[in-house]
């Protein structure tokens, strides 16, 4: 029987190559996405088409919103994504979602009896997000081992985050080498209607010049052209 993982997917570029990742390491993957109240949906249409073309056995969707919240520029609408880098933990941080969609993965994980949970969290080429570092990770593992009856009775879930120590233009080459086709991925943080990106908020910049450092095309589709990139 095939070891199973259960794969955070997005629609962005880091999720695609930790599927990849995760298939090719001869798991059977069960990808989830969340509709969570962000400012776009485009990114959970190629969150689906995704998994689809890298062989998940399933996609699943769950809708929760934390724009109740707030408190970020992805959950509310009054507050504009910034377009220029700046010292600090960013106000594209969206308070506590990591922790929530683990929670969720590790739930599903738990039914399937899954071996894996696989995240394309990553803490070099990254904004700075304290629940994408690796001490967050530990923790979270840890936690599932206190909390979950599979742990209890001898059979833990393993938190992998295969991205979380390389660079942009490794996430990239990795990708490439398994076949991952980047134009359909969306890792804009305010993208149009029709998946084009901005090519000015945080999550653009990096991405362009992941591609950029890498010597590849970068098969993004932009609102105004291509912007220069650092």
């Amino acid at each position: 029987m095939l070891e199973r993982a259960v794969v955070l997917t997005s629609g962005g570029m880091d999720s695609a190559t930790t599927l990849a990742i995760a298939g090719s390491a001869g798991c059977e993957c069960y990808a989830l996405s969340f509709d969570y109240g962000q400012r776009h949906s485009v990114e959970l249409t190629a969150a689906r088409l995704i998994s689809e073309r890298l062989g998940a056995k399933e996609w699943k969707l769950i809708s929760f919103d934390l724009g109740e919240f707030g408190g970020s520029a992805l959950t509310d609408l009054n507050i504009p994504v910034p377009v220029q880098a700046s010292p600090g933990i960013p106000i594209t941080y969206v308070p506590a979602r990591n922790t929530v969609f683990l929670s969720f993965a590790l739930g599903w994980a738990e039914v399937l009896s899954a071996d894996y949970i696989y995240i394309g969290v990553n803490a070099v080429d990254y904004s700075g997000y304290p629940d994408c570092r690796p001490e967050y990770i530990d923790a979270f593992e840890k936690m599932a081992g206190l909390a979950t009856k599979s742990a209890v009775e001898g059979n833990p879930v393993k938190v992998v985050a295969p991205l979380i120590d390389l660079t942009k233009r490794e996430i990239i080459r990795t990708g490439l080498e398994l076949g991952v086709d980047y134009s359909m991925t969306v890792s804009c943080y305010q993208p149009d209607d029709e998946g084009c990106a901005c090519g000015l908020c945080d999550s653009c910049r990096i991405r362009m010049n992941g591609f950029q450092s890498l010597g590849v095309e970068d098969p993004t589709r932009y609102m105004q052209g291509r912007p220069e990139t650092d």
